[in-house]
């Protein structure tokens, strides 16, 4: 596959398994699919408009949607085999950051989805003499709907044809902005042959069948989904594209659709997690105790679990009553859930894989085009609080560090999938790109370990971020992923930020789930108002000492919680008001951001 380009797999479906139903969406409540020819036909035809706007390869094209069409699909592989550089962006960030993004990456256009888009990408675009112009997916007043594309010059294909053939696989084919956790974000320069290496990676280990059904809500301005597209389309799979408003329910997508195959972020399946629960607190006499009694069954879950006698009947019989539905609420058909972009609770991932809902983790970063290691679908190729084995042709090393418990390190990867570098940011490039020995190795920032299956297999366990390890003012290391993230496997628990960096001993600041406290304050008859005012009731505080007093015994003393304080505003990836978001685009922690917000709160827990 060495010398694969993106776009052939869109040539390569045609040819071998052309489908009816290639990519679709909902169009005004009804579903609209195009078909794998008719795709290839409007990729062409696009490609001749691009060139009639005087773009050239090499050329940088924006684009920024908060749903993925099958006109974003024809648009990036109409740029793709022409060799204009798409430079997809996050719709969730300010019209500061799309200035700098789209200064920096010098776009020529920018493609826009609906609602706010146009209006912010306009505000950055009057500081911006080299953006040509704002074009928009759908209809819009000031700008012209992308179809005019369409009406391309067809006396240009030879041109598309002449380019298409000179396109190296090892050429840069995207630059794609990081979201970043502290700074301005950074151009990540991908190669086809980097996205390749993952697609093909995918394509050995997920049991894929041609024609298969897949339901795309994650926004493709992440490597993540925008790779899963990619390798969907290598599998010959049906690629439905829809938000995340209308998964769930009896008219929800998820059954519309009956997907075999979806991508998702922890947080999606654990707010799915969090309603289970929450209908099982709903219900009365037999059918509760049924669901408990179910639900606690998998606690004792792990992978290649096989029940025998008696436990297996009970097993049959949970199946049977509660898990079975569990699966019809997911659309019935669901073969594989790929999740990644973030840690997936323990718990979370054991109850959905107990219940016969396939979930699989994948470890990566947008430096290596993602992934890095996928656990398995086989038997003995998956394990809980793992990040499953390496993927096939990655290497990875553990650089100890003082400060690191024995047998963790900081991960190296080497792999065909690492980038080129940072776009015009070579001094950013060298502090992650480092040479060993004559080769190229990708430094993570993350800190992990090996953990040994039971047939020999190396596991990779994610153990915390090295910039984000907390030493105490005792000289103590404190670890907060790890307590982070058992503090949110509870159901009362959404969000939550270990604080304890040159401080006396650990605290933290808790985001209350809304759903989960309301359910438990009507079960213990405490009147529900707000939950600005529910955070300072001493009923509900006892109730999260507890659950702290039941957390904390599994972790070192210095690394148990000694305080707390419970916020009545959840942090979000974009703030309404303009102030800074506490989240990234991927919902990580801006811990620079939530420590300056609540300084006042934290300094509280301190004081004598």
């Amino acid at each position: 596959m060495a010398e694969k380009r993106l776009f052939d797999y869109l040539y390569d479906q045609m040819e071998q398994y052309p489908l009816e139903k290639a990519f679709g969406h909902k169009v005004n409540g009804v579903w609209e699919y195009f078909s794998t020819v008719e795709m290839v036909r409007r990729v062409n035809q696009t490609s001749c408009g691009l060139l009639e706007l005087g773009l050239k390869p090499g050329d940088k094209v924006a684009t920024v949607v908060y749903q993925t069409s099958p006109a974003w699909v024809v648009l990036e592989f109409a740029m793709a085999q022409i060799g204009i550089l798409n430079v997809p962006m996050y719709p969730t960030i300010s019209a500061r950051e799309y200035e700098y993004i789209l200064r920096e990456s010098e776009a020529r256009f920018c493609f826009v989805g609906d609602k706010d888009l146009y209006d912010k990408v306009h505000t950055a675009q009057a500081n911006l003499p080299g953006l040509q112009e704002i074009i928009a997916f759908g209809e819009h007043l000031s700008a012209r709907n992308w179809e005019f594309l369409l009406q391309g010059d067809p006396s240009r294909q030879a041109e598309v044809d002449r380019i298409k053939s000179g396109i190296r696989a090892d050429e840069v084919m995207t630059l794609v902005y990081t979201s970043g956790t502290t700074g301005n974000p950074k151009g990540v320069m991908l190669t086809h042959t980097n996205i390749v290496f993952n697609i093909e990676a995918m394509r050995r280990l997920l049991r894929f069948q041609p024609g298969d059904r897949v339901l795309s809500f994650l926004p493709v301005s992440h490597i993540f989904e925008r790779v899963a597209v990619y390798a969907f389309t290598a599998m010959c799979g049906s690629v439905t594209f829809t938000g995340t408003e209308n998964l769930g329910g009896e008219t929800g997508d998820l059954r519309a659709i009956r997907p075999h195959f979806f991508t998702t972020v922890p947080r999606l399946l654990e707010k799915v997690y969090e309603k289970i629960v929450s209908k099982g607190l709903e219900l009365k006499g037999i059918k509760r105790f049924l669901f408990f009694w179910a639900l606690n069954l998998t606690d004792h879950w792990h992978f290649d679990h096989r029940p025998s006698g008696f436990m297996a009947l009970k097993w049959w019989l949970a199946d049977r009553l509660i898990f079975s539905k569990w699966r019809e609420a997911l659309g019935g058909c669901v073969k594989t859930i790929v999740t990644g972009a973030s840690a997936c609770p323990v718990r979370v991932m054991r109850t959905f894989n107990a219940a016969g809902i396939p979930v699989r983790e994948g470890y990566g970063m947008t430096e290596a085009a993602p992934a890095l290691s996928f656990s398995r679908v086989e038997p003995e190729g998956a394990m809980l609080g793992t990040v499953g084995p390496l993927l096939d042709g990655v290497e990875v090393r553990l650089e100890p560090d003082p400060d690191f418990r024995p047998g963790e390190g900081e991960i190296l990867a080497k792999s065909p999938g690492v980038m080129v570098g940072y776009y015009q940011q070579p001094d950013k490039t060298a502090e992650v790109i480092r040479e060993i020995n004559g080769e190229r190795w990708l430094a993570t920032g993350d800190v992990g370990a090996w953990v040994e299956g039971p047939t020999g297999l190396k596991f990779l366990k994610i153990t915390d971020r090295k910039k984000e390890l907390l030493k105490t003012s005792q000289g103590k290391y404190v670890a907060p992923a790890p307590i982070e993230s058992a503090l949110k496997e509870h159901f009362l628990i959404e969000q939550a930020m270990v604080v304890g960096d040159d401080r006396k001993f650990v605290t933290a600041l808790l985001v209350p789930s809304q759903d989960g406290l309301r359910d438990w304050c009507q079960r213990h008859q405490i009147p529900w108002t707000s939950l600005a005012e529910m955070v300072h009731k001493p009923e509900v505080l006892r109730r999260y000492e507890m659950l702290l007093e039941r957390i904390n015994p599994a972790f070192a003393r210095h690394e148990q919680i000694k305080k707390f304080v419970l916020l009545p505003q959840p942090w979000e990836p974009v703030k309404s008001d303009g102030s800074d978001a506490e989240l990234t685009p991927t919902l990580k922690l801006k811990r620079r951001v939530i420590l300056q917000k609540f300084e006042r709160e934290i300094e509280g827990m301190y004081a004598e």
